[in-house]
């Protein structure tokens, strides 16, 4: 099984690349899948590809359940 996850992008990079964040965690992508992305935009990620822009608030809705999930994960 795969897991596409929502990131913001922080910063842009050349033609088709971007630095994205999640819980202050920083990585450098590719945007090459993708026509206009800007800066504080949500995009779903997998294997270092952004894969298509998500509004800000389902990605929210997205995050939120990842954390629920989370916390009831066993130490």
């Amino acid at each position: 099984m795969c897991l596409a996850i929502p990131v913001q992008v922080v910063e842009l990079r050349g033609e088709s690349g971007a630095i994205v964040e999640l819980d202050g965690i920083r990585k450098e992508i590719s945007l090459a899948l993708l026509d206009t992305v800007q800066v504080g935009d949500y995009v779903i990620l997998h294997v270092g590809y952004a894969l298509s822009k998500l509004d800000p608030e389902e990605a929210a809705r997205t995050l939120e359940l990842f954390a629920a999930l989370s916390a009831r994960q066993p130490a």
